[in-house]
């Protein structure tokens, strides 16, 4: 089971202007910081509404919408799904507040950093293993955190196969762009409980325990970014890998971590 936690940045400009005028210039939707602040975020309902309402008519059951910390940035997320139908949503997400902005005369960018001096947009990746219709990571308490072998196992595949498949979840040049000290965006491998330094950050309890992975952009391939998950995590099972020490506190200032 899996969920694609997407963020993006809203324009005023159409997607002609924003051409014409060499994508530079390009005026947010927002003008101050409105990560949960409530009235902010209502100043583009009548974009969001219509996205939740055209994704919702498309199959696609959506959660809730916010604002998030860069200029314009927002994140709409959709409810979690088996791992194939996740990747299908994801797209059709992305295709359809597109539209929606083509047809308002506005626009959006997933590009994972498109301003040096603006947060990145992510695709947080959750994920978690189910097995006739119980989840498979919870079981014995492991550092703090009730898991399984299975669970951990899983953990310690996705986190040592992190460096050789990073282009499945980093397919750009400037995806790497966003990872950036102190910016939300992981800079180091590590795996923390509830703790947003890091890479890999557990959340949840009892059957929602479950994985968040928090190094993929909002450019990335999902079909490409979930194999990959899969794959490492599948090999972490079949070969026993163990993760790292669970770590605990500021991921960006800690020292000796890859």
């Amino acid at each position: 089971m899996a969920g694609s936690e997407l963020e993006y940045f809203l324009f005023e400009n159409s997607y002609r202007q924003a051409a014409e005028s060499g994508y530079t210039g390009l005026k947010p939707a927002g003008w101050y910081i409105e990560d949960y602040h409530a009235f902010q975020g209502t100043r583009n309902e009548s974009f969001h509404g219509a996205a939740r309402r055209h994704l919702r008519d498309s199959g696609v059951p959506v959660e809730n919408s916010k604002g998030e910390w860069g200029l314009g940035q927002h994140e709409l997320n959709v409810r979690y799904t088996e791992v194939l139908t996740m990747a299908d949503r994801h797209t059709v997400y992305k295709q359809c507040l597109k539209e929606v902005a083509e047809q308002q005369g506005v626009s959006v960018t997933f590009m994972a950093k498109y301003r040096p001096d603006q947060a990145g947009s992510s695709c947080h990746i959750h994920l978690s293993l189910w097995k006739d219709g119980q989840s498979a990571f919870p079981g014995d308490r492991q550092g703090g955190i009730r898991c399984s072998d299975t669970f951990r196992w899983f953990l310690g595949g996705w986190i040592a196969h992190m460096p050789e498949l990073m282009v499945f979840y980093a397919p750009t040049i400037n995806a790497y762009k966003r990872y950036v000290f102190q910016s939300w965006a992981p800079t180091k491998l590590a795996w923390c409980h509830d703790n947003r330094t890091a890479g890999f950050r557990v959340v949840g309890s009892g059957n929602s325990l479950r994985i968040e992975c928090r190094l993929a952009g909002a450019d990335c391939n999902p079909y490409l970014a979930y194999a990959a998950t899969l794959a490492s995590g599948l090999d972490g099972i079949r070969n026993q890998i163990e993760p790292p020490p669970l770590f605990e506190g500021d991921v960006y200032t800690a020292e000796n971590l890859p």
